[in-house]
């Protein structure tokens, strides 16, 4: 199964403060941990939010809203995506994490095409296996 690991935002990263060298090399531990074990498919920091935008869409219309986002609690400021035996496998993978001072981190499965059960189609199926693979060639 796959997890995607989704790291809250707080007011340092939000400020654009990075992080300190021995929180990337512990991190850079974690992460070589993480590929040694064949569990860690991704992971990337993310930019504060001042150098996004949110688009709300409603029927055709597109409506953009630049950032920075008021609520840092509710963004992110990373993520991984881990494939595990489970669920309770991720949980103690993050566990081991180097965070402190009070980083919450969220947890949740992705979806599989097995989750969507007879809504997806044989052709629907071919077509996500076309556009993954499609995918693939450009990551590599």
């Amino acid at each position: 199964m796959r997890v995607m690991v989704l790291v809250k935002a707080d007011k340092d990263s939000e400020a654009g403060v990075m992080p300190s060298a021995e929180m990337l090399t512990r991190m850079g531990a974690y992460n070589e941990e993480l590929v040694k074990a064949g569990v860690m498919l991704a992971g990337e920091g993310l930019h504060p939010s001042a150098k996004g935008l949110r688009m709300r869409f409603s029927g055709t219309q597109r409506m953009i809203t630049d950032g920075p986002f008021a609520e840092a609690k509710e963004l992110l400021c990373g993520f991984w995506i881990w494939q595990v035996r489970s669920f309770d496998e991720a949980v103690e993978w993050l566990k081991r994490a180097p965070f402190d001072g009070g980083a919450e981190i969220e947890l949740r499965p992705v979806f599989e095409m097995e989750d969507f059960g007879e809504v997806l189609t044989p052709e629907l199926r071919a077509q996500e296996e076309r556009v993954r693979a499609e995918a693939a060639k450009l990551a590599s």
